[in-house]
């Protein structure tokens, strides 16, 4: 009796877990899929705990193109996971799984001292006020708040300038306590960019925009794939970069995936584009050297 009592508590566990990541006011039953999910999820947290000491992440860098001059001023870091018998995955494969179990943050800070190296470096070798930007999670937003753990001390101790850096954020991050806030407004005040990734598909107020001190907004990519002439997605894009601009918020269009595309974002005053039309993500000496052949 015991052994099926334990058995239902694990199951009901289980069942909460996929209930709390669909979000608030839902249910679920538990099947024998929801066990193999969570053995393949225990599997993944092992693995990640192992991925750091075994030299398994790597940062790709997508260029970042500024569409008036063709330079390349800036780069996206995107960190991956090469997985041993997984091959490459992206944050979003593990993303959640590392959040969930905490480890995110030791992940994410290696990722952030990497790309606060690189950039360094490429101040010297491409431009003096070169930037990478880099996404921070609600998770990490939330373990720093309780540890006093700051990406602005951890950018003096490699004695970068804040403006080196941009801190790539989600819509929905804006919405959290104060906590997130006083964070982001430390890190605006140490010259640090702040960049609304995804904009257009949350819901965040426009208050938000000056509230926060938006450096950047960047279009998703879901609006700029499918640009053609005289398309509902080209009417939003270039309603968003008419308004940024009246807010002396500089845009960058994600995903562009043609020539096409980023006429029309250029005739459409957007500052920045980024995607495959330019270059896929890029480890950083091939990156140096697309940069270097752009400028």
């Amino acid at each position: 009796v015991e052994h099926n009592i334990e058995d239902l508590l694990k199951n009901a566990d289980q069942a909460l877990y996929v209930a709390k990541e669909a979000g608030r006011n839902c249910f679920s039953f538990f099947t024998p899929a929801l066990q193999e999910a969570a053995q393949s999820r225990l599997r993944l947290v092992n693995d990640l705990r192992n991925a750091l000491a075994g030299e398994q992440f790597q940062m790709l860098y997508h260029p970042v193109v500024e569409l008036s001059t063709g330079a390349v001023s800036m780069a996206a870091a995107e960190l991956v996971w090469q997985h041993p018998r997984r091959g490459q995955l992206e944050r979003t494969a593990f993303g959640p799984v590392a959040e969930a179990s905490g480890l995110i943050v030791e992940v994410g800070n290696w990722a952030f001292v990497q790309a606060a190296r690189q950039v360094k470096a490429w101040r010297a070798t491409l431009a003096p006020d070169f930037r990478v930007s880099l996404g921070k999670s609600l998770a990490q937003f939330r373990h720093s708040r309780k540890t006093q753990d700051s990406w602005v001390r951890q950018l003096q101790a490699v004695q970068l300038p804040g403006a080196a850096m941009v801190v790539e954020i989600a819509e929905a991050l804006l919405q959290d306590s104060a906590g997130t806030a006083e964070q982001l407004l430390e890190m605006h005040d140490a010259g640090l960019g702040i960049s609304l990734d995804d904009f257009g598909t949350g819901y965040s107020s426009l208050a938000f925009l000056q509230r926060f001190d938006i450096d950047f907004i960047k279009i998703s990519a879901s609006f700029v794939r499918h640009l053609v002439a005289d398309s509902t997605d080209l009417a939003l894009c270039k309603a968003i970069i008419a308004m940024a601009h009246e807010l002396d918020i500089r845009v960058i269009a994600e995903g562009v995936e043609s020539g096409p595309q980023r006429e029309m974002l250029v005739a459409a005053g957007c500052d920045y584009a980024q995607g495959p039309w330019f270059a896929p993500p890029l480890p950083a000496a091939e990156f140096e050297r697309f940069a270097q052949a752009c400028a």
